[in-house]
Formats: C-alpha cells, sequence, structure tokens
C-alpha cells in the first residue's frame, strides 16, 4: 500500500483524534492514534513515524514534556513535530518553536493549511534522511581506507555505497577495485616470498652439506670407511 508518509495523531480528546485522522486518511496518509503522552512516546520507541502531530494540554505527559524528551532522543529528535493545540499564546507558540517544534497550528485547524504544512515537514524530513543516509555511507567509504590500511578490508562492506548511481557509489567502486587488485598483487608476492623461501632454505641446505663434505675431516673420514668396506669384503661403491 503506497502512502503518502505515517503520521502519528496525539491527542487526549477522542473526537479530536478519529476527526484529523480520517481527514489524513483520505489524503493518502497513514495514520496511528496516541491518546496521551505516555502511549505517544511508546509507539515512537517501537514503531517508525514521518510526523508527530501533537496536543499540547494532555493528563500524564503534556504535549511540551513529549516534545522535551523527542527532542533528547537520538532517532526521535529529527521526526518534525506539528503542535495543535487550542493554546493559541504567543508563549507557548514560542517555547514550543524553541524546544523544536517544525511548526505550530491553532485549533480549530485549517485543513488545506495543516496539509501543506505536513507537506513541507515530509519533503523536508526526507531531505534529511537522504543527507543522513548519504553521509553514513561516505563515512563506511572512510573507514573503509582505515581497513585497508590495517589488512582488515572485506570488499562487501562497500556493497550497498557501490550500488549508489552518483558519484560516491562510482568512488566505491572504484575503491572496490583498487582493494581487490591490491590484495591479489599482496597474494601472488605472498606466494612468490613463499618460494624464494623455499630456494633459499634448499641452497642453504646444499651449501652446508658442500662445507661439510668438503673438509678435510670429512674426506678422512671416508677414506677410513672405505678401508673397513674392503677389509670386511664389502663393494666400496
Amino acid at each position: 500500500m503506497n502512502s503518502n508518509g505515517r503520521i502519528l495523531v496525539v491527542d487526549d480528546d477522542f473526537l479530536n483524534r478519529v476527526v484529523l485522522s480520517t481527514s489524513l486518511q483520505e489524503q493518502g496518509y497513514e495514520v496511528a492514534m496516541a491518546e496521551n503522552g505516555v502511549q505517544a512516546l511508546e509507539m515512537l520507541g517501537s514503531e517508525p513515524f514521518d510526523v508527530v502531530l501533537l496536543d499540547l494540554v494532555m493528563p500524564e505527559l503534556d504535549g511540551f514534556q513529549v516534545l522535551e524528551r523527542m527532542k533528547a532522543d537520538s532517532v526521535q529528535r529529527e521526526i518534525p513535530v506539528i503542535v495543535i493545540s487550542a493554546l493559541d499564546e504567543m508563549e507557548s507558540i514560542l517555547r514550543c518553536i524553541e524546544m523544536g517544534a517544525t511548526d505550530y497550528l491553532p485549533k480549530p485547524f485549517d485543513a488545506a493549511l495543516l496539509r501543506a504544512r505536513l507537506n513541507a515537514s515530509l519533503a523536508d524530513k526526507r531531505l534529511r534522511d537522504i543527507e543522513r543516509e548519504y553521509l553514513e555511507q561516505v563515512d563506511r567509504v572512510i573507514s573503509a581506507a582505515g581497513a585497508v590500511e590495517a589488512g582488515t578490508f572485506e570488499c562487501a562492506s562497500l556493497d550497498s555505497v557501490a550500488a549508489r548511481d552518483d558519484a560516491l557509489g562510482k568512488l566505491a567502486r572504484v575503491f572496490q577495485n583498487m582493494a581487490r587488485q591490491v590484495y591479489a598483487r599482496e597474494q601472488s608476492l605472498r606466494q612468490k616470498v613463499q618460494q624464494l623461501q623455499i630456494e633459499i632454505d634448499e641452497s642453504k641446505k646444499a651449501r652446508q652439506v658442500a662445507e661439510i663434505t668438503e673438509t678435510e675431516y670429512f674426506r678422512d673420514l671416508c677414506v677410513k670407511a672405505q678401508r673397513l668396506r674392503q677389509r670386511d669384503g664389502k663393494n666400496p661403491c
């Protein structure tokens, strides 16, 4: 099912929740409802949402407290919050904006204005999501460079970045190819070193044998051994 975005409506008044949710669903949004601040925070901690429409005057936790806790959370702080409240005092409006709310609409709200504010908030969030994903993938490339230097790089670690069709994806693909070539050269060099070590060991052994057999002591032993074989009637060959 295609959706224009997933919205969480937080309001302690049942009728307000239903009216707002119905209107949003008719516009193609996927909507979930919370009847108080505690329930809203629980849902935000377990489900993904694109925008929160938040009432201020609620029991248990009011809208200000919900907003404060959201902005203190590393994930939830990225979710746009549009406050919809009967409190239209300038002090309340300024407080919400200063706490990080994206916008503030008085009740009763204008449907066309709410739709425009929602679309703007969703567009801004999607842009920030794209930017955050891009920066995370840049960090992957940087981490990959460190892994190559440390000898722990795995080409598959850049697969998701290399799948991009932009400059960053091209950089990741070039990086993977270079890393594969470096790995292949290292393997080839390692094999050559191993072969050279074998040849060195064989040459060293041959030299050691030659050094022993060329001594006067070894030649005397050979003569004595030959005499013993002759005396015992054995073939010296």
